[in-house]
């Protein structure tokens, strides 16, 4: 059991070691990443550590114009919409890497016996942000050069995807145990694009940390009708979001894939009767799965109270197996 998002914005030490500390440059100090990503482990005692980062990182490390704005998300500088925009970028070395390195090999020193699960976001993820420049609710630029200039499409997204597969590889290279690839937007499209325009880049990102001997994991939101595409790309687990119950993400992927999931966020500040109720259906309709790493269906919201998610993993290491 961990929880997405568990390293952050709901815990106080978090904040407080954060203060004055603009996100991206928190990411990039070795010290305090590894420090972040340590503090909910510490805390609330889940089974494995995420390492503390964001999906942008890998451009921010390539030289790509990019910052989080409180308040609104990933900002590019200018976005990347033409194939001369795509020519452009540079490319992510593995020297630029090194702080990544450095971060997961404090942590790990720390961990002992507690895995670390490295993440990256998924190409069409950080490739959506480049198109649009911005977060946008319905990824309509994106969705659109996949049709109206596909070659595009293409080489913008292998950029993404040897982003995503080089700042995996330093990861898993440097200690982490198992990585998750992280495909926030993915939801936002039908199969047949997904299959088409989407999903072999996915599989170029994992290419990078295959021989590794590391578990992947995949994990998108809004995706339930896209968990069979997700696990061909060639992953270990299927994580799955709050929408679909673990039963019938079991069913459709033939109750043969590990699962990952899916507690609904929105129930953490429910009564505690409420909640522990709906853990507890999580945990009997993951049963079903041949294995199942608990989780939430999405990330941890600001608000969360911690000691809220330490009760869940009391209760969740209380349950016989």
């Amino acid at each position: 059991m961990w929880f997405m998002r568990q390293a952050g914005r709901s815990l106080p030490e978090y904040r407080a070691l954060r203060q004055g500390t603009a996100m991206l440059d928190s990411c990039l100090d070795p010290a305090m990443a590894s420090e972040i990503t340590l503090q909910p482990v510490r805390r609330h005692d889940v089974d494995a550590a995420i390492f503390f980062s964001d999906i942008v990182i890998p451009l921010k490390l390539a030289g790509v114009d990019v910052d989080i704005v409180p308040g609104v998300g990933p900002v590019l500088g200018t976005p990347v919409r033409t194939a001369a925009d795509v020519a452009a970028l540079p490319e992510l070395t593995d020297e630029a890497l090194e702080p990544i390195r450095q971060a997961v090999a404090l942590t790990v020193a720390e961990l002992g016996s507690t895995p670390l699960i490295g993440f990256a976001g998924a190409p069409f993820t950080l490739a959506a942000y480049m198109v649009e420049g911005k977060p946008s609710r319905d990824h309509l630029g994106p969705r659109t050069m996949m049709h109206a200039d596909p070659e595009t499409w293409g080489a913008l997204t292998r950029w993404a995807a040897d982003a995503s597969g080089k700042f995996l590889k330093a990861q898993l290279e440097a200690g982490a145990s198992a990585a998750q690839l992280f495909d926030s937007w993915a939801g936002s499209l039908g199969l047949a694009d997904y299959q088409a325009h989407v999903a072999p880049a996915s599989g170029r990102a994992l290419d990078f940390v295959r021989g590794l001997g590391a578990p992947l994991i995949h994990f998108g939101t809004g995706t339930s009708e896209l968990l069979v595409a997700m696990h061909d790309v060639g992953v270990d687990v299927v994580g799955v979001d709050y929408r679909l119950p673990l039963d019938e993400a079991n069913r459709r992927l033939g109750g043969a894939v590990p699962l990952q999931g899916n507690i609904d966020p929105a129930l953490l500040s429910a009564p505690w009767k409420v909640l522990e109720a709906h853990v507890l259906d999580v945990l009997k309709a993951g049963s079903a799965a041949p294995g199942h790493v608990v989780n939430l269906g999405h990330g941890v919201p600001p608000e969360t109270d911690p000691a809220v998610l330490t009760r869940i993993v009391q209760l969740i290491h209380s349950v016989e197996p």
